[in-house]
């Protein structure tokens, strides 16, 4: 069992696959959850998924370019205004562009395409933590929690280029704001899933599915819900004394380099 009091929950890219199970996961424990994604149409439609799950007045739902810093910072400006700033984030905002071949290859990637990616995975994780940490910091508490991948902890098999160093790269984020939230009950943890059950995966009985399948011993993809369990944990007061770590959410597919 976790423990969850009353708190405040950002998700960026709450609308969709992880991010939804996320706060929906979170709803279920009582937390006010604020959350974004960049798609209106897939916002309004979380938000009438989640009415199942909300109670009046504990959620609240925007649209939100994570490359523009000024809307990001809007948000968290509404977001204090109407409740206040988060003492949990969540960053499971991020994009895997594929072509009709699939992830593109190496010597075939843009600088269009590298640079979008590390925006949206990356600086838009950046721009959020520093937005909620000076306040973190003046309370002396804390949660973050940002969502990587399997893709940047192994040699990866399909994933992209820029994917995979965005994902890489969220390691490095973690371990930066470990250190500058040092002596204050802040931690900041990342999850690794892997191969999970959402639309950006592509349709369950794809090739490229039922070859990870083959890869995983617990016999079956994960689902979004698996890895918003995790980020429930790490978010949780159980998990106070767990500060830096990387959580693998993956059946058992993963062996670290």
């Amino acid at each position: 069992m976790t423990h969850l009091p009353q708190r405040v929950a950002v998700v960026a890219g709450g609308s969709s696959g992880i991010g939804l199970a996320t706060v929906s996961s979170l709803l279920d424990e009582n937390i006010k959850v604020a959350f974004f994604g960049q798609s209106s149409e897939h916002v309004e439609s979380a938000k009438e998924k989640l009415s199942v799950h909300a109670r009046a007045g504990n959620i609240f739902a925007h649209t939100v370019d994570v490359t523009e810093r000024s809307q990001i910072l809007r948000f968290f400006d509404e977001l204090a205004g109407l409740w206040s700033m988060p003492d949990i984030l969540v960053y499971s905002a991020g994009i895997s562009p594929k072509g009709p071949r699939g992830a593109t290859p190496f010597v075939e990637v843009s600088a269009e395409e590298w640079q979008l990616v590390q925006a949206v995975n990356v600086t838009g994780a950046m721009l959020c933590c520093q937005a909620v940490l000076p306040h973190m910091l003046e309370r002396g508490f804390g949660r973050i929690v940002l969502v990587g991948s399997i893709a940047g902890r192994t040699i990866p098999r399909i994933a992209g280029a820029a994917y995979v160093t965005s994902k890489s790269a969220l390691s490095g984020l973690t371990r930066v704001l470990v250190a500058n939230t040092a002596g204050r009950d802040i931690t900041v943890n990342l999850v690794a899933p892997g191969r999970i059950a959402t639309d950006m995966a592509g349709p369950p009985d794809s090739d490229t599915n039922r070859a990870a399948l083959a890869r995983i011993p617990v016999g079956r993809l994960g689902k979004p819900d698996d890895v918003a369990a995790a980020i429930r944990f790490l978010v949780s007061d159980s998990a106070g004394f767990i500060n830096g770590a990387t959580l693998d959410v993956n059946g058992g597919e993963f062996a670290p380099l």
